[in-house]
């Protein structure tokens, strides 16, 4: 498991000087959904409190370590902007949910630096719904220590990976408030773009909060 990674290296966890503040009581089921602000803190953040697969854009395989990490995690790698590829994808998360692990999605599908959350798109939602697995939004917000905004974190625009990890060992802390909404219920609303919707609106509301 990633998780594991980061507790048997705490020095590696450390140079990333990321705290993990998890807001908000609820059971992770199936499959967490979370805006998307960064690329490789989120994975870290959710993680290490609900382990899980993770979808993510191919190009992270290519990436040092990380790639390396992500595949060790079962990691599906989407090719975006491919809706042959997006069917395979959702065939192998359907697989992994009937295996019974989480999956972890962001439905936003880009970066930003998380000062806002962009529409969701439905499409990866579809396997839960046909597994009747329920969609757990959650609400992930980066800040430093005194509560104040930072994009440190943030992985967007022209940035290089290498900028943003520099950006991320230069803040002496950086805490990750993840806030926990309740689970929708795919067998009550078996439609994702409904559900899609919900899970953008839960998590809105939830990051004023953060």
């Amino acid at each position: 498991m990633l998780s594991g990674f980061f507790i048997d290296r705490p020095i590696f966890a450390w140079v990333i000087a990321l705290f993990i503040a998890v807001l908000g009581a609820a059971a992770i089921n199936k499959l967490p959904v979370a805006q998307y602000p960064t690329v490789a803190p989120p994975a870290i953040v959710i993680n290490a409190a609900y382990p899980a697969a993770f979808v993510s854009k191919a190009e992270i395989r290519q990436w040092p370590l990380f790639g390396w990490l992500a595949a060790k995690n079962d990691t599906v790698f989407l090719r975006r902007g491919s809706r042959g590829h997006a069917k395979i994808v959702n065939g192998e998360i359907a697989a992994l949910l009937e295996l019974g692990r989480h999956v972890a999605l962001f439905p936003e599908g880009t970066t930003t630096d998380g000062s806002h959350v962009q529409n969701f798109h439905a499409a990866l939602l579809q396997p839960a719904i046909d597994a009747g697995a329920p969609i757990q939004p959650l609400a992930l917000a980066y800040r430093l220590p005194d509560g104040r905004y930072t994009r440190a974190a943030a992985y967007d625009g022209g940035l290089s990976l290498g900028e943003s990890i520099a950006a991320i060992i230069a803040e002496q802390q950086i805490v990750a408030r993840v806030r926990v909404a309740p689970a929708l219920q795919t067998d009550e609303t078996p439609n994702r773009k409904t559900l899609a919707h919900a899970a953008r609106d839960a998590i809105v509301e939830r990051i004023d909060a953060l």
